[in-house]
């Protein structure tokens, strides 16, 4: 395990390959030539990888693979199918030694050691990112816990459509073939309506609360974010603009900032304490 297999395959059920009986399905189901497969437990389709475990350059092997009822291909779901493998070749990983000469490969003019504090700063600064995060989540959950009020309809209506493209978008980027995404209709509109749902609430509460700490957000505040964005692109800043502009999303870019820096503000002014679990007593008999 580890390396990675080189292979031909071809799926089917009974006489039929797999193709014909989930043509909509990833064609990394119904086989392939050349395919090349990370040789590790639970990777790829279950007990794949376990079933070509020793086999030799050139040999051919039968495997069943049981597909589990939710699995996410309804034809395939509870079915036993059986895969045609022959192994082509064995890719060995191998992994360079880790000295100066290494480092310097992925970040020019810098040592081992360079790169070991390199590291070392970026987990840090990940681990600040996280507890950051976790302090703005535990502070809107207290928000949403104590603030009720209706949403607009027509709003929300507008929000769950919008988010719930970017689900579709999402899964579409993952591979998820459309007729996939239609069997799961229902769920993905009731996770895009909690979502959006859950997003106008905060965006309310926190422009509420922007309003009364007459937080505020500068043109030279949207011009350095527009800057920046430029530069995590490549384009020029004006490039960066014109999109912008294009896309109607100049307005939207200062509402970020602004929900940002009530953010911010909130984190400052707000003392978030990790909850003990009370311990437990038992009670006398």
């Amino acid at each position: 395990m580890g390396d990675f297999a080189v292979i031909d395959f071809e799926g089917s059920i009974g006489d039929k390959p797999i193709s014909e009986i989930a043509p909509q399905a990833s064609k990394n189901l119904h086989g392939g030539k050349k395919f090349w497969l990370h040789l590790a437990p639970e990777n790829f389709l279950p007990m794949f990888c376990d079933q070509i475990v020793g086999q030799k350059r050139d040999e051919t092997r039968q495997i069943t693979i049981a597909f589990p009822g939710d699995f996410p291909v309804k034809e395939l779901a509870e079915k036993d199918a059986s895969y045609t493998v022959t192994l082509r070749e064995i890719k060995e990983k191998v992994l360079p030694p880790v000295d100066d000469a290494f480092a310097g490969k992925l970040v020019s003019g810098k040592t081992l050691l360079d790169l070991r504090h390199l590291i070392e700063h970026d987990l840090e600064r990940e681990k600040e990112h996280e507890r950051e995060r976790a302090k703005e989540g535990q502070i809107m959950k207290y928000l949403h816990e104590r603030i009720q009020f209706e949403l607009p309809p027509a709003l929300l209506k507008n929000e769950t459509r919008r988010v719930l493209g970017e689900l579709v978008q999402r899964n579409r980027e993952r591979g998820i073939p459309d007729e996939m995404l239609k069997d799961k209709e229902k769920e993905l509109i009731e996770s895009a309506a909690s979502l959006a749902a859950q997003r106008l609430k905060t965006n309310f509460i926190l422009h509420r609360i922007a309003e009364c700490e007459k937080i505020e957000t500068s043109r030279e505040e949207v011009d350095q974010q527009i800057r920046e964005e430029a530069a995590r692109y490549n384009v020029s800043v004006d490039k960066m603009r014109k999109e912008l502009e294009e896309h109607d999303r100049v307005n939207a870019l200062a509402e970020q900032i602004l929900l940002g820096k009530t953010l911010d503000f909130l984190k400052a002014n707000v003392s978030v304490e990790q909850a003990v679990e009370p311990a437990l007593v038992k009670e006398k008999s």
